[in-house]
């Protein structure tokens, strides 16, 4: 099984890359955004569990978050393998998440790290935010805060899978399909290995 992690701040080009990925490589896409509304929309335990926390305005707890991605795990247990999106934010998650493989006789192969400079960065999501009706990318100050957030709350999740030899930093700039060739190479050099 190839486990990826898909990385980089707001705006790096992850939602794009992914598709293009999950297409090319046959992975099963898991984004803990669509868990968490697929859970609440099936009302399951773990869904009706995370929407009291979300209704209360309080973050999901982890292990509410790693029953999920356990649940999507087992929901496709044929897979040729999962890319992680918007997950692990926290060595914490990354931890519990490698634990939770691990047990699966499985673990993350690759972490592609996107990189992109902060003043390309605010650029690109106030310009998703004329088209993507998502207020948190239209005002520059919310925007430079959640990047401050991403610095110090899950940049050091690059230093973990880094201590393990599976970080590759990708250059996230340039043409899509440029970066995607990129993406590419890096996989294949790992699934050959």
């Amino acid at each position: 099984m190839f486990n990826l992690i898909l990385f980089g701040p707001p705006g790096s080009g992850k939602g794009t890359q992914s598709e293009k990925l999950i297409e090319k490589y046959g992975l099963i896409h898991l984004s803990t955004g669509n868990l968490l509304r697929e859970e609440i929309a099936n009302q399951t335990k773990l869904g009706l569990e995370a929407k009291s926390f979300m209704d209360k305005g309080q973050l999901v707890p982890d292990a509410v978050v790693i029953g999920m991605i356990n649940s999507a795990l087992e929901a496709n247990s044929q897979a040729k393998g999962f890319l992680f999106d918007g997950f692990p934010r926290t060595v914490a998650q990354a931890e519990a998440l490698d634990t939770l493989l691990s047990g699966k006789g499985a673990g993350i192969s690759i972490v592609l790290a996107l990189e992109v400079d902060q003043e390309e960065l605010v650029k690109r999501l106030l310009n998703r935010g004329k088209s993507s009706g998502r207020s948190d990318d239209t005002d520059e100050s919310v925007i430079r805060a959640r990047l401050v957030e991403y610095e110090n709350k899950t940049a050091p999740v690059a230093s973990y899978y880094a201590g393990f030899g599976k970080v590759v930093y990708v250059k996230g700039v340039g043409g899509i399909d440029d970066i995607f060739q990129s993406l590419s190479r890096q996989i294949e050099a790992r699934q050959l290995a």
